[in-house]
């Protein structure tokens, strides 16, 4: 990348990502190159293709998303609402869906400018960007387990109530993931390890640009507690990832963000932000009018001007979604730009911010006020905490009785020795169940993806089967 090109920068000093006070001492910061930053080669060492004027790789990335199993089980996932009776409410894949057209929009300006000003390489073009952003985005929420993040907690508090004992023969780190589980580590796990064997085979750019917190569940206390993308199982593969690309690691297992995630964040901010307070219209949790003037004040003044001018010839849901467009258009926009005003603290692995609250004041101003109201009023709605308690009951279900019939198998080392109830349960956890002999550190992730791979039905219906066989 041509510095000069993109120099006049600024850091970020607000944000999610906590980076090491040595970085600023540094005479000379690394500094990642787009080059490395976008190759195409596929995990495990596949060299790619070379191209015939057809699909790129990074949009076979997207499509092998698209074709796969667990996107598709994305449309019975929780997006915030547990089972929701209302049709029209976002699930976790129509979430999703969005989110990957905001990146593609995001990528695809951004891929001009670094195209423009000569900084892709050769076998890269501006809509390679857009299609690596697009991917990303479509993988971003594919480890959640089900009931969304009230299930991620659910997992975390039914190991952290086991006995000592329960996590004999597993590793400090290993207990760790365990009592922190995290849907982000969980996809990676799943990207990489789960399908096929070796994962979706992704290219090394699409798998660093889904990589949101590179750091570990050991590491996660003192960069951003509770939030970490891949599991101490997990961590060869991400450090041939890391290195792969020529990410700054600022620690042993601690690494830069690769520049497009910060793309991929801003997506799903937008998207989330937006979403969730039309959801809360849908449920009848807000009233419209709140919701407006809250999309307004995203706008610029000509365009404020502009919607008071045609507001009272269009319905509520017309009023919503003329605001919803501008907005996401000028949030696009203002993010692409942020990205650019921060080019080198990105490349060098310095920035500590999100590009929506490094960006335009009334932009971040108005994120921010989104998520507090979805905080404020929708988060804590009777109905949601009501059926995030049974999805906490389902998780705790479902982990008994998996967790008895591992620790089964592992004392009698057969499954034609097992009782009739842990052949069962084994037998429902297919692919996922442990072979004899699998030591239990690896028989209780395997235990966790089978659960965390459940959608919200599948979950609710095999707890209350269990539940009644039990009783």
């Amino acid at each position: 990348m041509q510095g000069h090109r993109l120099r006049g920068l600024r850091d970020g000093t607000s944000g999610l990502v906590a980076m090491p006070a040595s970085i600023s001492k540094a005479p000379r910061p690394q500094r990642m190159a787009w080059p490395r930053l976008l190759d195409n080669t596929r995990l495990g060492g596949r060299a790619a293709a070379p191209t015939d004027g057809g699909r790129s790789e990074y949009q076979k990335d997207h499509d092998r998303l698209i074709f796969s199993e667990p996107f598709r089980k994305l449309s019975r996932k929780t997006q915030v609402h547990p089972l929701p009776e209302n049709d029209r409410v976002h699930n976790r894949l129509t979430h999703t869906l969005e989110v990957s057209c905001v990146g593609r929009s995001l990528g695809e300006l951004t891929g001009k400018r670094l195209a423009a000003a000569g900084e892709l390489p050769p076998h890269v073009a501006a809509a390679d960007v857009a299609a690596v952003v697009q991917a990303a985005c479509l993988a971003h929420d594919i480890g959640n387990p089900p009931f969304g993040h009230a299930g991620e907690y659910a997992v975390r508090d039914w190991y952290s109530r086991r006995p000592i004992g329960f996590f004999s023969g597993c590793t400090p780190a290993a207990v760790q993931d365990f009592k922190t589980f995290e849907g982000n580590a969980q996809g990676f796990r799943l990207l990489t390890s789960l399908v096929d064997t070796v994962g979706l085979r992704l290219t090394y750019a699409t798998l660093a640009s889904f990589i949101k917190y590179p750091w570990s569940s050991v590491h996660a206390p003192r960069h951003r507690p509770g939030k970490f993308n891949y599991f101490d199982s997990e961590r060869a593969i991400f450090t041939e990832i890391c290195g792969k690309l020529g990410i700054v690691e600022h620690e042993a297992g601690v690494f830069a963000r690769h520049p497009l995630v910060y793309l991929v964040e801003a997506a799903d901010d937008i998207c989330y932000a937006i979403i969730d307070i039309e959801d809360g219209i849908e449920m009848g949790i807000l009233p419209p009018a709140d919701v407006e003037a809250l999309l307004c004040d995203l706008l610029t003044a000509p365009l404020q001007a502009e919607f008071r001018g045609a507001a009272s010839s269009l319905t509520d849901n017309q009023r919503i979604r003329w605001l919803r467009g501008k907005a996401v258009d000028l949030l696009i926009e203002d993010c692409v730009q942020s990205f650019f005003s921060h080019a080198e603290a990105i490349l060098c692995g310095r920035f500590a911010s999100t590009l929506v609250e490094a960006g335009a004041p009334r932009v971040a101003q108005g994120i921010r006020a989104a998520k507090q109201m979805a905080r404020d009023r929708i988060f804590t709605h009777s109905r949601k905490m009501e059926i995030e308690i049974g999805a906490y009951a389902a998780i705790d279900t479902l982990l008994d009785a998996c967790s008895d019939s591992v620790r089964e198998l592992l004392e009698v080392g057969n499954r034609d020795k097992l009782s009739y109830r842990a052949s069962r349960v084994l037998t429902l956890m297919g692919e996922h169940a442990p072979p004899p002999g699998t030591p239990i550190e690896e028989s209780y992730r395997l235990m966790n993806d089978f659960v965390s791979g459940l959608t919200d039905n599948r979950a609710t219906r095999l707890a209350q089967a269990i539940r009644g066989a039990g009783g």
